[in-house]
């Protein structure tokens, strides 16, 4: 999701490895061990969580997030939590990076010390304040000095144990005095409007005779004064009110001008308690990739666009443009990404992968390596088998996963780690039914692969047969190294970093779906000694079941089917493909005419023919609506319902299901899949209501009739196919991005190729690293990046002078005590006077 600003989109996502814990703190029980899990939270707001690791204080996770982020936030944190069976899961520590922090731990491993977690350090949202000092003269004629201070509401408060009834207090604090005043409390609400004024006297009459300023004692006085905001969240329980964050602002600003409004951000409270040593909590090692992209109109990356476009018809490859970023690019992976979705968005991904695999083909010397490193362009098919192969995956693995995660059937083949009471040959037997069922699923759906990708495959076969004309094997390996190796294999072992499943599996599980894994993979190998590719001998063992011809047949079938040139029109996939699936609470739809329309935590469920939900998963559905019934998809204003993260699914004759998703990133994904998935009904509406319908009237046009037309424009201009919503411009601004980070890499290159081009004697060290093959062409394109990557700069520059000129400090975009926008203040007064 976008956040639009004059002429330009920002788009912000955060891509995440949770690596591991260490030296977490003993439980102090005989036991000493912990059963931790993670959680990813945007400032408070759990996005993400891990599998829990058990018995462990060094645990280890493993697991990547990837989300776009659809609000704004000033920290991304970490917690680690303890499982408790019986009582509220205890939170050992924290991690919190400030948003303008994160580009210093940018795409590399940091170990990060945990920190204690307690109410006064977690503080988020704003609160909007005006202040006015006056003279008030007296009866008596003498002059005092009287504050008034007006709360007008607050933004973006927290949530405390699934509530927010927040109110404000107010004081004025002195060397000498303390005077408190409280605002009413707001029910559920994290956005509280109290617009509340207090009055308070500065300096008492009796001091003063009538003048028009304070007299230099005065002065002092008010100096040392302070006025104190304070926000809490009532409680209802016996520990008393939660803290949810102050602001303190010094008197003495109030002289220079007698009145003062802005937006603050709030503050920590310093309560003078010393924490305890930063190494008594133990470590979390993270590697956070976070990305903001300003985007502009398509016309400005027409140049950028068109030259990489062109790569795939460049001679030779390696001096086209999505070439070299490759080249220049810390890890492959960073280029793959944007390329594959730039080519994929203007159907040019299948050229460009041809010309890049036959490139590393012909520099293979071995046919047995062939696409076994982690180049361009196997990072580059990995990443469109993801996009484009998503539904294959849902077609073929995910039933028989589904399957696996709930009936737990033991399948433990090593004898070392076999449980009480179980028997290694029913394990075995176990184990070997899945991979049977699993593989024959796989090499019966070669009819099912998206076309993108046998056509990628049948490229990459006639590369290395050609290459590779003595070895007849070739032609299988090229290909069953992508689609067992890095598709098939990698989904059956982390399911849910493919959608197939919502979590991290449970230990068990995953053991059974490591061991299935480890033998799709071998069977797909088409390796000629099949046990030695084993380390574990009970590996080899079990493996005797699949050293049948029939195996390797079938394997060799599948792959000339996916590999073959002349593509079949597939018939439509008659079963229904699961999108997503999940517990959220919706409201009653009033099918009845009397009854509480209350709110009910339901399993919904999406597939590309009909919308459900039901009471738990695996039950009949209480509700049932077909794609085509989905007019629109939009948010829901807070306000309707006091709640956060809700949107609604209009049907005809205007009827509303209202949904809470979990958090935001939730809300964000259900929002964008339905959306998609109903982009081309022919009765698509134009408007709609962006608030509820409650007490006879719309909260947010106030129209009397249930039935009356929308009163907003619909959010719309997805695109219908449902695998691929990719923004071109946005990833030629992400390419744009990578280019002018790894500009010294870019310039060291172009020097490169004129040494090469001048000078043909031993190649010089420094430029050894580089793939140029043609100098001269390369040097071209690489002036031609440069150029590009300049002009984009210099629009960037001008863009942030424009909006610096703009900008309000203490405006709600950007409240006083905002850290990323006072460093960007500081920057552009270095570039101006820089200028000057």
């Amino acid at each position: 999701m976008a956040v639009e600003e004059e002429g330009l989109r920002v788009f912000q996502s955060v891509r995440i490895k949770i690596g591991e814990a260490k030296n977490l703190p003993m439980y102090p029980g005989p036991n000493k061990m912990r059963d931790c899990y993670c959680t990813v939270n945007l400032d408070q707001e759990e996005v993400f969580r891990t599998k829990i690791v058990e018995k462990s204080l060094c645990p280890f996770y493993g697991e990547d997030f990837y989300c776009e982020i659809p609000r704004t936030f000033r920290h991304l944190s970490f917690y680690i939590f303890d499982r408790d069976v019986f009582r509220r899961d205890s939170i050992i520590g924290k991690v919190a990076i400030q948003k303008e922090d994160l580009q210093k731990y940018h795409n590399r491993d940091t170990w990060f010390q945990l920190q204690h977690v307690d109410a006064d350090s977690e503080v988020q949202g704003k609160v909007h304040l005006e202040l006015r000092l006056s003279e008030v003269i007296t009866d008596t004629g003498v002059v005092c000095h009287k504050l008034a201070t007006r709360v007008l509401e607050c933004q973006g408060l927290p949530i405390v144990n699934g509530q927010c009834d927040p109110y404000a207090t107010v004081t004025l604090a002195g060397p000498s005095r303390s005077e408190a005043k409280k605002t009413k409390v707001k029910k559920k609400t994290n956005n509280p409007h109290f617009d509340e004024v207090f009055y308070f006297e500065v300096t008492r009459p009796s001091s003063y005779n009538k003048k028009s300023h304070f007299d230099i004692e005065d002065v002092d006085e008010v100096d040392k004064m302070e006025i104190r905001v304070d926000l809490w969240n009532a409680s209802n329980l016996k520990f008393g009110d939660e803290f949810l964050g102050e602001l303190r602002l010094p008197l003495k600003f109030l002289r220079q001008s007698s009145s003062y409004e802005a937006w603050y951000f709030l503050q920590p409270r310093d309560n003078g308690n010393k924490s305890l040593k930063p190494d008594d909590l133990g470590s979390l090692r993270l590697n956070v990739v976070y990305t903001e992209d300003h985007v502009f109109s398509s016309d400005y990356y027409s140049p950028l666009r068109d030259l990489l476009l062109k790569s795939a018809d460049v001679e030779p490859v390696s001096a086209s443009a999505a070439h070299i970023l490759g080249e220049v690019c810390r890890e492959k992976q960073e280029a793959a990404i944007p390329l594959v979705r730039l080519f994929l968005h203007y159907g040019r991904i299948v050229p460009f992968i041809s010309a890049i695999a036959n490139a590393e083909v012909k520099r293979t010397q071995d046919p047995n390596t062939i696409f076994r490193g982690n180049s361009l362009t196997s990072k580059c098919i990995d990443e469109t088998m993801k996009l484009a192969g998503m539904h294959y995956l849902q077609v073929t693995l995910k039933p028989i996963i589904d399957e696996i995660c709930q009936v737990h059937k033991p399948c433990e083949i090593d004898p070392v780690k076999l449980k009480d009471g179980e028997n290694l040959e029913n394990n075995r037997e176990n184990l070997r039914q899945y991979v049977d069922r699993i593989f024959t699923v796989i090499t019966k759906s070669g009819v099912s692969c998206p076309t993108v990708m046998c056509d990628i495959f049948f490229s990459l076969r006639e590369s290395a047969a050609k290459r590779f004309q003595g070895d007849l094997d070739v032609r299988y390996t090229a290909v069953s190294s992508f689609i067992f190796l890095r598709f098939f294999a990698p989904a059956i072992l982390s399911p849910n970093l493919f959608q197939l499943t919502p979590h991290h599996p449970d230990p068990q599980t995953s053991r059974t779906l490591t061991l299935i894994s480890k033998t799709i993979q071998t069977l797909g190998s088409l390796s000629k000694s099949k046990s030695a590719s084993f380390k574990e001998s009970y590996m080899a063992i079990f493996y005797d079941y699949f050293n049948e011809q029939k195996y390797a047949d079938a394997v060799k079938n599948f792959l000339d089917l996916i590999s073959s040139s002349g593509r079949r029109d597939h018939k439509s996939i008659e079963q229904p493909i699961l999108l997503k699936e999940g517990f959220m609470i919706k409201r009653a739809q009033g099918r009845k005419r009397f009854g509480m329309k209350n709110f009910k935590k339901r399993w919904f469920r999406l597939t590309n023919h009909e919308f459900t939900y039901q009471k738990s998963k695996g039950d009949h559905p209480l509700c049932s609506i077909p794609i085509e019934n989905i007019l629109a998809v939009e948010r829901l204003e807070e306000e309707s319902f006091k709640m956060k993260n809700m949107f609604q699914v209009i049907q005809p004759e205007r009827r509303v299901l209202y949904i809470q998703a979990n958090n935001c990133v939730e809300a964000k994904d259900w929002i964008d899949i339905l959306t998609k998935v109903s982009q081309c009904n022919k009765k698509r509406l134009t408007v709609y209501h962006p608030s509820a319908y409650l007490n006879g009237h719309w909260l947010c046009c106030k129209a009397t009739a249930d039935n009356t037309p929308g009163c907003t424009p619909c959010t719309g201009g997805l695109p219908a196919n449902i695998q691929l919503d990719i923004d071109g411009d946005r990833e030629t601004e992400r390419i744009y991005s990578l280019f002018n980070l790894y500009m010294s890499k870019l310039e060291k290159m172009q020097e490169a190729c004129g040494s090469k081009s001048v000078y043909d004697g031993p190649e010089e060290e420094e430029y050894s690293t580089f793939i140029i093959d043609d100098p001269k062409e390369t040097y071209k394109t690489l002036k031609l990046i440069i150029e590009g990557v300049g002009t984009l700069e210099q629009e960037h520059a001008q863009y942030k002078r424009d909006k610096f000129k703009k900008t309000k400090y203490g405006s709600q975009e950007h409240p006083i005590g905002d850290k990323s926008f006072q460093t960007y203040i500081r920057q552009q007064s270095e570039i101006s006077a820089h200028s000057i």
